[in-house]
């Protein structure tokens, strides 16, 4: 990919992730999208021109004497504005901009208007800050020549307006370093609420490996969705700003400067143009460094976040030398790309440098011929290095935050090769589950000529497998290890597809898994006992009941307060849990259960209780279990070969054999 498509490729990432906050992506075109911004701009000057003659007109109504001091020659250049074709120029651009977004009003529903107003004070803000900078230019002028000629009493008078100019600045500066973070947290509220909705959605969480390092879009979703957004809605709203900043900096200083020295103009742009090209050529290698530090990083972080979640089983085995070989691995790989960026930034820095340095000499160069010629005054001096440098900071924004921009352009391809992943899943990619949402109307589970295979490919498990499960019913599929039985489960759940064939299931309220190690939440033990419902759906009393019941009557006499927040997996043993779990399946009631030796670390007695507790409520329940007593609590056995062939046999015949 040669570098102009890759800088459209960028900019057509960057609008998939910064258009759907200001304006519905789905419903209107990037081209739109672009009007609006460029209304907004010529909103915003018109909206400052009208705001600058008011100002005018309100200091020459009531303070004359303070208009006359500290804003001279103002209320004639803005008669002159007006009095000429740009002032009707900028009316008429003012009413189309304001027409565009009244056009494009039904699109900004959905608390998208506050945004807009944000940017457009801030463009506001940007460019009464430029209007200020463009006149110190001219004090400065005008303090050099006081200096120079010993006019005491003018030189103060220019101080003070010098003065007014800072004061009247340092306020604009406070409102919009205040308002630029703010929409940044706006916006990163809403990208991170979204992503984290179409994450959640269609079991995307469950398709994307959090920890493949060998797929580059979707490592670490965890980063992604909290670190990465904020640096994505920050970083382009800076850059944003900046972008505009310059731009108004250059039209603004670039009029002074050729007023100055056309030949200054000139030589200017053409060094910019030079360093500009020469910089970005050799700051290509920065953004691939980037992307990778940031993968590295975070493969590095989800290491230690590992090790901390399973520190008891890891200091169980002895394991500490093998993770900490895992965890230097991943150390090593982000210290040794980060040891090649450090060099690329070294050398981009030195051009950096080497640019700025002799940019200085360049309006010594060009004014002092024409100051020992007597044709400019000494002021000129003051005035053509602040426009100089003015316009040179502007042109050359690109080689002033090129690591900056790298490292920004790195974050918007992670972010929305994210963001596309995650919406592919629900648009039902190939990579797509097979929802229980199409299957919500079925009175029964129907499983019908089914062939099942990993989603990620490998061999086929089951070959056209038909089964039904009806209500009150109970079916235990055995097996030898590696035949396929978690993986059935994980159909009929609805978080594998089948290869071929179909499968039909009772909504998703209906049913209800519960696998050999139970999920404990981050939250009470009220939330932990209730879960995914409501915690406030059951009374203390009942949560009580439900514990004995499934004899965790001691879990109460420990923890009275069910409010109580806890370590859970570490403070209860396995079976403590696999018997939560148990109480979890009561009071959510389903009419179906998928039970993935769910009794495994509990006794034969307490296995047997919680079971007489399923039949008790007439719940259908499909189990996987190894144990031959527990035949006595289904009607039909389900045997895989792991070959691809079954069985269906009566459970009160059905005999374990050793692989079973």
């Amino acid at each position: 990919m040669n570098p102009l498509q890759a800088f459209r490729s960028q900019l057509g990432k960057l609008r998939r992730l910064a258009q759907p906050y200001f304006l519905p992506i789905e419903e209107t075109s990037g081209w739109q999208f672009l009007l609006l911004i460029l209304a907004l701009l010529v909103v915003v000057v018109g909206s400052t021109l009208l705001l600058l003659t008011g100002v005018v007109a309100l200091s020459g109504s009531l303070v004359p004497e303070l208009q006359a001091r500290f804003l001279p020659g103002v209320p004639q250049q803005v008669a002159a504005i007006w009095g000429s074709p740009v002032g009707a120029v900028v009316m008429v651009l003012f009413a189309l901009g304001l027409g565009c977004f009244v056009a494009l009003r039904s699109k900004l529903r959905q608390g998208r208007w506050l945004p807009w107003v944000l940017m457009g004070v801030i463009t506001l803000l940007i460019l009464v800050i430029n209007g200020i900078n463009v006149g110190i230019s001219y004090i400065a002028r005008n303090v050099d020549n006081t200096l120079v000629a010993y006019q005491a009493d003018e030189f103060w008078q220019v101080v003070a307006i010098y003065a007014f100019c800072l004061v009247l600045a340092l306020p604009i500066r406070a409102l919009q370093s205040y308002l630029i973070p703010k929409l940044g947290l706006l916006w990163r509220a809403w990208l991170s609420g979204r992503l984290l909705n179409r994450y959640l959605d269609n079991r995307a969480y469950y398709v994307l490996n959090p920890n493949d390092e060998s797929a580059e879009e979707i490592d670490n979703p965890d980063q992604r969705i909290s670190q990465d957004t904020a640096s994505f809605t920050s970083t382009s709203l800076s850059v944003s700003v900046e972008v505009v900043a310059a731009l108004l900096t250059f039209l603004s200083f670039i009029v002074v400067l050729w007023t100055i020295s056309s030949k200054l103009a000139l030589w200017l742009l053409a060094y910019s143009v030079g360093g500009t090209a020469l910089i970005v050529f050799a700051s290509r290698k920065l953004v691939a460094l980037n992307y990778d530090q940031l993968r590295l990083e975070a493969d590095f972080r989800y290491g230690l976040v590992h090790i901390r979640d399973n520190a008891e089983s890891i200091a169980f085995y002895r394991g500490e030398q093998q993770e900490g070989r895992e965890a230097e691995r991943r150390l090593t790989g982000a210290i040794r790309n980060y040891d090649r960026l450090i060099v690329w930034q070294a050398l981009i820095q030195v051009i950096q440098r080497s640019y700025d340095y002799f940019s200085r000499f360049l309006p010594w160069l060009v004014i002092a011929p024409i100051y020992f010629a007597k044709e400019v005054d000494f002021g000129v001096f003051g005035q053509a290095s602040i426009a100089f440098s003015q316009v040179l900071f502007s042109v050359s924004y690109i080689v002033n935050n090129i690591d900056q921009l790298a490292a920004f352009s790195a974050s918007i391809s992670r972010l929305e090769g994210f963001q596309g992943k995650v919406e592919a899943i629900g648009q039902g990619s190939p990579v797509a589950l097979q929802a229980a949402v199409a299957d919500g109307a079925s009175e029964a589970l129907l499983v019908s000529h089914v062939d099942l295979t990993p989603p990620q490919g490998g061999r086929r498990l089951i070959h056209d497998l038909s089964l039904e499960v009806a209500p009150h019913q109970r079916v235990l599929v055995v097996g030898p290890s590696g035949c396929g039985k978690t993986s059935f489960l994980r159909l009929v759940s609805g978080l594998w597809p089948a290869a071929a064939g179909s499968v039909q299931r009772p909504p998703q309220s209906e049913l209800l898994f519960i696998p050999q190690k139970p999920y404990m939440i981050l939250g009470s033990l009220r939330e932990q006992l209730c879960y995914p419902l409501d915690p406030q759906r059951f009374s203390d009393q009942h949560l009580r009941s439900v514990l004995e019941e499934v004899r965790l009557s001691e879990l109460v006499q420990r923890y009275p307060d069910f409010d109580i927040k806890q370590d859970w997996p570490r403070l209860l043993s396995l079976g403590e849990q696999q018997r939560l779990a148990f109480a979890r399946l009561l009071l959510n009631s389903p009419r179906f259960v998928v039970l993935d030796e769910a009794t495994s670390a509990l006794d034969v007695g307490t296995e047997k209780h919680l079971y007489q507790l399923l039949v008790q409520r007439e719940m259908a329940f499909v189990s996987v279990g190894h144990r031959p007593t527990l035949t006595a609590f289904h009607d039909t056995v389900l045997e895989l070969d792991g070959q691809g062939g079954w069985k269906l046999q009566p459970a009160a015949s059905y005999t374990f054999n050793a692989g079973a």
